[in-house]
């Protein structure tokens, strides 16, 4: 078994890695969001009364807005987040010593 020590870590890749993954976790969670939205508006438009027909048409907009910019502000976030911690990290380290993985050789 051999140890390894991670001594810093890349702020870029680490920043890219967690925008993805904010955006996945994101659009897993705003699609649905939106869409209920939207369906809510469209029963609302189907009341046929001016106020229905003005707060349904708007709630199909932010339906729309919910599931377009969630995902880009929820991926900024963890490209920012991301970065932060990298750079902590890669601070801390220095005085800590890093984290130690434990590794096998498979072959």
């Amino acid at each position: 078994m051999n140890k390894l020590r991670i001594k810093k870590l890349g702020i870029l890749s680490v920043a890219k890695m967690y925008a993805a993954i904010f955006l996945v976790i994101s659009l897993l969670i705003s699609i649905p969001y939106g869409l209920i939205i939207m369906v809510f508006g469209a029963a609302m438009m189907g009341t046929g009364q001016r106020a229905g027909l003005a707060a349904g048409g708007g709630s199909i907009i932010a339906g729309l807005a919910v599931m377009i910019i969630l995902p880009i502000v929820y991926s900024a976030m963890g490209f920012v987040g991301g970065a932060i911690g990298a750079l902590l990290y890669n601070l801390f380290a220095g005085f800590v010593g890093g984290i130690e993985i434990e590794v096998e050789s498979i072959s």
